[in-house]
């Protein structure tokens, strides 16, 4: 099994890692009541999802 000959430096490491970035989630607007939502998700303002009420608001 092979093996790294050198102990890679933290700030080689580091600098590797900074590309790893976070996304921010993606919204859409509420096909009823024009919110801001996630996706895929009931919507917390009005409680629908698919056009159907889902959720008692």
């Amino acid at each position: 099994m092979p093996l790294p000959k050198r102990k890679m430096s933290r700030s080689r490491t580091r600098s590797r890692r900074s590309q790893w970035k976070a996304t921010p989630a993606a919204t859409a607007n509420c096909s009823q009541c024009q919110q801001p939502k996630l996706q895929h998700a009931a919507c917390p303002t009005c409680g629908t999802y698919n056009r159907r009420q889902v959720l008692e608001v």
